[in-house]
């Protein structure tokens, strides 16, 4: 973990604190099942033991950190059974806030122009942070491809639920980026949702989501199996 820099950001150190650490999680360099002090992270940040406080607190809110009597915290193992619920719930609320999306997209209007401009910009950047290997930038520009298309439905409830979700998914997500094959076929995926919504095609594009994320049903006992020492029912 690197030291937090204020100097960029408006954000307070709590919510940056609890952003970094999440980050280790989803990154593995803080791997489930290992012990965490709040002083060894507050170290490796550079800040006190305050947001590091309230950033455990956050994570053990969303079963990514516990806290054991007597022996103190630990990354949560990941949890076959939270990992495919999340993925149904996410599944259930992307793929209507995606039908939405792709109703309301008028691709004659400035607005939407602009939109599908920084996209195919994102998608150029998911390409290079691909053939750089750059799992963890891989998957930071895929949560944003998502998030920009469920800001268009204006729900905050939506955005803050799917945000919450995201640490058990991307563990495993995280995992399944081995193959450079995967990440490519991924930002293919991505091409094609956004050309189905362009269409204002909503059965489409709904379609194209739902196998999109269901993948991840899949390939969770393979990733399972294979990390074994990382994994709980």
């Amino acid at each position: 973990m690197k030291s937090l820099n204020l100097k960029t950001t408006r954000k307070g150190l709590g919510e940056l604190a609890y952003e970094a650490v999440l980050d280790s999680i989803i990154s593995l360099e803080l791997k489930p099942g290992q012990m965490v002090s709040e002083f060894e992270v507050a170290s490796h940040l550079g800040v006190s033991r305050t947001p590091i406080r309230e950033a455990f607190r956050m994570l053990t809110m969303e079963d990514l950190i516990e806290v054991l009597p007597q022996r103190g915290a630990r990354i949560a193992p990941i949890s076959v059974r939270k990992v495919e619920e999340t993925r149904f719930v996410r599944e259930c609320l992307e793929v209507n806030a995606f039908k939405i999306a792709a109703q309301m997209w008028d691709a004659h209007t400035e607005r939407f122009k602009q939109l599908e401009h920084r996209i195919r910009s994102l998608f150029r950047e998911q390409k290079l942070a691909l053939q750089q290997g750059e799992r963890v930038q891989f998957l930071e520009l895929d949560e944003d491809f998502h998030r920009m298309i469920l800001e268009l439905t204006e729900n905050q409830t939506l955005l803050t639920i799917v945000t919450n979700m995201r640490g058990h998914l991307n563990r495993v997500r995280y995992l399944s980026l081995q193959e450079l094959s995967t990440m490519a076929e991924l930002v293919n995926e991505h091409e094609a949702i956004l050309n189905a919504m362009i269409s204002n095609d909503e059965d489409m594009a709904g379609k194209l989501l739902e196998h999109h994320l269901r993948k991840l049903t899949d390939e969770l006992p393979h990733i399972a199996a294979a990390n074994r020492s990382y994994f709980v029912p």
